[in-house]
């Protein structure tokens, strides 16, 4: 443990450490973040890039009173263990441990919940107003990193702060060129030529050179000084926010707690919204996270002499799957482009991207425009395929209702990480896309049950003349064993035929689902009907009216979705018009915000594991099937 680190117990303990030694609280720090990190799992090189950033806030603010906005929130494990929380630190992330992101539920000093980018700004120019007309008194400040300015609502929110003159916020832009994939666009470009001129660097230097070699003079050293802040003022990004109406300081480094605290107070004092300008570097202090600060924006459990997985998975995941598929259909068709929101990566474009340059497009953290976009390029001949997270589309509900859909563009959406994903929590479930998309008109809504029907469905979207999402969960490609029917529009896939009752499984649902149809066949004596759903919308009514048909007693429904507009309700109101007589079992989340934990325990927690599946189908069944009451009551009558 850190000499200095052990005395921080509570919020503003920082304060009480003598800045003589906040140098090694900052080496300290770092330390015990890639120990814990290496053992939980998270986001490792965001926080290392924040320790003094972090440090600085927390010297200049009074917490709980003052308010800190974390954008996204991955940077702020420094802020949980500068505010108490650091022996709770080993639970990152686990069920019932405490959040890889900024929580109010946790604790009061965590001012406002988040996971998604671009937020930081609206949210603190919200306090801002809330404070002035309650005639509150405390600090504000926002922190939103660069790759958050290539999103619209930053700018949105820029363009409002700018109005409010006397509503004292301080804005740390901490400028590090890294989102999770490396920062695209104008912004970002502008904020590279302005790291890299030569003209100012050089004329930086000389009157560095120049200072240094003046002796007498703290006048000439101070009107030089003067000179050289005129000249950067002049060539730096400062004249973008000034013209917009803010107070600007820097760009300074980072890493530079001295300077951090003395430019912060100074911005502490600015009548309006003051932008602090801070240079720093993702993975700071630690040489793997330093050399691939992708690799370690979220991280599995990692050896910490090597950087190395402690256990990787083994075999394709879903996303891999996915990026495979994508450079076979691109061979065969010189139309298909891929569009990605700043997650080249994570979506498994990486190999495509270095491919087909001209067909890749990263538009940055805008999935907004991302959408549009795509509706511009199908608009225009093109055939495009956009790759998203289930948690980060769900950003884009206009778009993808008003821009593709309402006129039928041909755009795939490949939505990764639809279901449970575990860790990252309730911001980055893919819980809610069943219900958000499946009542889109004119949607077709996909879900595979394993990675070889991923394959599968990916062609048949690539075919289809219509706009198309294809959900696919995070993890390990699951391989069924069952043979594979041809993907037909609209029509679910048979996997074993019974007369008892029936189970219809969505996507990732379908292995769990398939395990408890087996159990019951053969443990409860049930003959059941198995398939897979396939399409989520529109739902297969020839195979509910087959149902119908044989008389099962039990239809039940199983999917990794809110109960809510889910896959469940459909067929469950399909059935009522037809007059169903028999009972029906809907399988899905509650609606809620999911906490997080490992995906798997969260599937027990919540009934969707195998044996859950199997303990309510079976409940349901003994009350509901007719020949397993007859037992019942027999049973019942011996006793």
């Amino acid at each position: 443990m850190g000499i200095y680190l052990d005395r921080i117990k509570k919020p503003n303990d920082i304060k009480k450490i003598h800045k003589e030694h906040f140098e090694e609280l900052a080496e300290e720090i770092r330390e015990y973040l890639v120990n814990t990190v290496s053992e939980t799992g998270g986001h490792l090189a965001s926080s290392l890039g924040a320790v003094e950033l972090t440090m600085a806030l927390h010297l200049c603010m009074d917490l709980p009173n003052d308010k800190i906005i974390w954008d996204v929130g991955h940077q702020a494990y420094v802020h949980k263990i500068l505010t108490g929380r650091k022996d709770k630190m080993k639970s990152l992330r686990k069920l019932g441990g405490i959040s890889g992101f900024p929580s109010e539920e946790e604790s009061r000093c965590d001012a406002f919940s988040t996971g998604h980018a671009t937020t930081s700004l609206a949210v603190a120019a919200g306090y801002a107003r809330a404070r002035d007309i309650l005639k509150e008194n405390y600090k504000i400040a926002a922190v939103i990193g660069d790759g958050s300015f290539s999103g619209g609502m930053g700018f949105e929110a820029l363009n409002n702060l700018g109005q409010y003159k006397n509503s004292n916020t301080v804005v740390i832009f901490n400028d590090n060129n890294m989102s999770i994939s490396k920062n695209v666009g104008g912004i970002a470009g502008y904020l590279e030529r302005m790291r890299t001129s030569s003209a100012y660097i050089e004329f930086k230097g000389g009157i560095e050179r120049t200072l240094n070699k003046t002796a007498p003079g703290a006048k000439a050293a101070d009107g030089l000084r003067k000179t050289k802040n005129f000249i950067r003022d002049l060539m730096t990004p400062g004249e973008f926010f000034k013209e917009m109406g803010f107070g600007y300081f820097g760009p300074i480094d980072g890493h530079n707690l001295k300077d951090l605290v003395r430019t912060i107070k100074a911005a502490q004092t600015y009548k309006g919204t003051a932008i602090v300008h801070i240079y720093t570097k993702k993975g700071k202090g630690y040489e793997p996270a330093e050399k691939n600060p992708s690799k370690f924006h979220g991280i599995e459990p990692f050896d910490v002499a090597t950087g190395r997985i402690k256990n990787p998975v083994r075999g394709k995941s879903y996303t891999a799957v996915f990026g495979e598929t994508m450079l076979e259909l691109a061979e065969k068709d010189d139309k298909l482009c891929a569009i990605t929101a700043a997650m080249s990566s994570g979506t498994g474009l990486d190999a495509f991207a270095e491919k087909y340059p001209e067909r890749f497009f990263d538009v940055g953290i805008a999935e907004e425009y991302a959408v549009t976009f795509a509706g511009g390029l199908a608009a225009g001949g093109m055939h495009p395929v956009v790759a998203v997270y289930s948690t980060f589309l769900q950003r884009s509900y206009d778009q993808i209702l008003h821009d593709v859909c309402l006129t039928g563009k041909k755009v795939i959406f490949a939505v990764d990480r639809a279901g449970i994903v575990g860790n990252d929590g309730k911001t980055h479930q893919g819980i809610y896309d069943i219900s958000y998309l499946g009542n889109i008109p004119g949607l077709t809504v996909v879900s595979p049950k394993d990675g070889r029907e991923l394959v599968a469905v990916l062609e048949f979207a690539a075919d289809f003349n219509g706009p198309i999402a294809v959900r696919y969960p995070r993890g390990k490609a699951y391989e069924s064993g069952f043979d594979m029917a041809p993907i037909e529009y609209g029509k679910a896939e048979l996997i074993a035929g019974g007369k008892d009752m029936g189970i219809i499984a969505v996507g990732s649902a379908f292995e769990a689902a398939s395990v408890a149809a087996l159990r019951l066949e053969s443990e409860a004596d049930l003959s059941v009907s198995l398939f897979n759903a396939r399409f989520v919308s529109p739902v297969d009514t020839r195979m509910l009216d087959a149902m119908l048909e044989c008389r099962h007693e039990l239809i039940v429904t199983v999917e990794e979705g809110i109960k809510s507009g889910g896959f469940g309700q459909k067929v469950e109101s399909y059935l009522l018009e037809k007059g169903y007589k028999g009972a029906f079992l809907n399988i899905s989340l509650p609606d809620i915000y999911l906490e997080h934990g490992d995906a798997d325990e969260l599937r027990k927690k919540y009934g969707l594991d195998a044996d859950g599946i199997y303990d309510k189908i079976f409940a349901c069944a003994k009350e509901k099937i007719s020949f397993l009451r007859r037992e019942e009551k027999a049973d019942e009558g011996k006793a």
